[in-house]
């Protein structure tokens, strides 16, 4: 049985847009190269037909983990959420005990994940170190670089 994952609206709106560019125009453009390769003469003996079709079989299990995903999607309502403790969907404000850098994430899905825009999935060291934890909290994460100490400062939706 596949994994239940939770989402935010935005990020579940962009997991359904995805799925249907891969089924509309992806499948499409999958056609399109298959055609062309059939056009160029013995199938038998053609790399590009077998390299479109093999291209074809990615793009459909790709559209079939998705539809997986999405079946086993849940939506989360942020309003509802509790910020007494560190939850996911939380935002939250932490601060370095060695060197005193503050920084905040989101703890978001995996696949809406992107530490650019500052959302870290739940299954990370961090995340899963945080999980639970209230402000004014420390805690000491093990991370690829070793071992980290943050304190909670903030958290909030």
């Amino acid at each position: 049985m596949a994994e239940v994952a939770y989402y935010t609206k935005d990020g579940l709106e962009k997991l359904k847009e995805e799925l249907q560019q891969l089924k509309t125009s992806g499948r499409a453009n999958i056609a399109k190269a298959i055609a062309e390769a059939r056009d160029k003469g013995d199938l038998s003996e053609n790399a590009e037909y077998d390299a479109a079709k093999e291209a074809q079989g990615h793009h459909e299990t790709k559209i079939a983990k998705m539809e997986e995903l999405l079946a086993n999607a849940r939506l989360l309502d942020e309003s509802k959420l509790d910020t007494s403790k560190v939850l996911a969907l939380s935002i939250v404000k932490i601060k370095n005990t060695k060197n005193g850098a503050t920084m905040s994430y989101q703890l978001v899905s995996e696949s809406e994940a992107d530490l650019k825009s500052g959302k870290i999935s739940v299954t990370s060291p961090i995340a899963k170190g945080l999980l639970g934890k209230k402000v004014g909290e420390t805690t000491e994460i093990q991370v690829p670089a070793g071992k980290m100490e943050f304190e909670i400062l903030e958290i909030s939706r």
